[in-house]
């Protein structure tokens, strides 16, 4: 088959699909798994790999478990879905939400959701609703209406948004012939780790892969109540997918980190900040900062002694650089200039000797 097949077809028989599931799909999944040429060796390891989740059809790695979501919502008959969301599950579920005809709400934190995330949403059709406080609050309002109208919550407590997740897992194996040493993943709402965790765990169960990945998770010091062990009132950070004070899956994060032998820790937006510039002009992989957060957690755990060598290591890179575009000028190394339009402007400007 020459199309992506989606994420319910490929994997239909390790998902909670049934007969009466829609097998619907946007051509979400089967994204690249990239090997490194420059950050690994520079970091002494030699078998380094980027999982491009940004290649999803809304930008990043929610297509996955909102896909199995709406679909299930779909069988259910529900006519309504609704989310808390820092940008990327909204932009995310008003997508699946227009492919499929249903009436989409979102509600977003006042000033925390970067521009090319909310122009998905708007651009899709959903009801935005803007709420005066951080995703926290927005959460505990979406999950009281749910409890109170026959609506469809899809975030990450969802249960069926995790199972979508796992397939990247799946996926990873799939592509290498075997689980990871290490797998590098940014916490946000912990979701993520956990399914993916899910995932190793199952691929394992079935004998399709002989070893379980080291599990390492990495929140923005601003926002890293999993590292304090107590929730921040105030998350902040320049990482706006991970800027969350009490994750909803903390407590499955944590089993994942535990029983894989591996490290949930924090980075500085600082060094969020280097990972997202050093991947973009390095590996030619531009990711929103949220995304580089699992990197810059790699060069952490290096030069403070992680020996990488003779392992093999994925980054998941969960999201494109293009939700946040004005990040990438304001960080820029590079700018523009402008020249006349003709041919000895262009051979100043690159300081070329003039042929003649």
């Amino acid at each position: 088959m020459g199309t992506n097949a989606g994420v319910l077809r490929r994997y239909r028989d390790l998902l909670p699909v049934t007969s009466a599931t829609p097998m619907i799909s946007l051509g979400e999944g089967s994204t690249p798994l990239v090997r490194s040429r420059h950050v690994g060796k520079s970091l002494g390891c030699e078998e380094l790999y980027f999982k491009l989740e940004g290649c999803n059809p809304t930008g990043s790695f929610k297509d996955r478990g909102m896909v199995v979501a709406v679909a299930k919502a779909l069988e259910a008959r529900s006519a309504t879905i609704i989310c808390a969301s820092t940008g990327n599950t909204s932009a995310s579920a008003a997508a699946y939400g227009a492919y499929c005809g249903l009436r989409t709400v979102v509600l977003v934190p006042k000033g925390s959701v970067a521009s090319g995330k909310l122009a998905q949403a708007i651009a899709h059709g959903a009801q935005i609703l803007v709420v005066n406080g951080n995703f926290d609050r927005a959460l505990a309002l979406v999950q009281a209406v749910c409890r109170s109208h026959p609506i469809t919550l899809v975030n990450s407590v969802n249960p069926h948004r995790l199972q979508g997740q796992k397939t990247a897992a799946f996926e990873v194996v799939d592509a290498l012939g075997n689980a990871p040493d290490y797998l590098f993943i940014p916490v946000g709402n912990a979701g993520n780790i956990t399914a993916y965790w899910m995932g190793f765990c199952q691929y394992h169960a079935l004998g399709k892969a002989s070893q379980r990945p080291r599990m390492m998770g990495f929140q923005a010091e601003g926002a890293a109540p999993i590292v304090r062990g107590a929730p921040v009132a105030n998350p902040a950070t320049i990482a706006s997918a991970i800027r969350i004070g009490n994750p909803a899956s903390w407590q499955s994060a944590v089993a994942a980190r535990d029983q894989s032998g591996g490290r949930i820790d924090a980075v500085s937006d600082d060094e969020i900040l280097d990972a997202y510039k050093l991947l973009a002009s390095k590996e030619g992989v531009f990711c929103e900062p949220a995304s580089a957060a699992s990197v810059a957690g790699l060069i952490r755990s290096t030069r403070g002694g992680l020996d990488l060598r003779g392992q093999r290591v994925v980054c998941v890179i969960t999201g494109t650089g293009l939700k946040e575009p004005e990040l990438a000028s304001r960080y820029a190394t590079t700018t523009p200039v402008e020249i006349e339009a003709e041919l000895p402007n262009v051979e100043q400007a690159l300081e070329l000797a003039v042929v003649g």
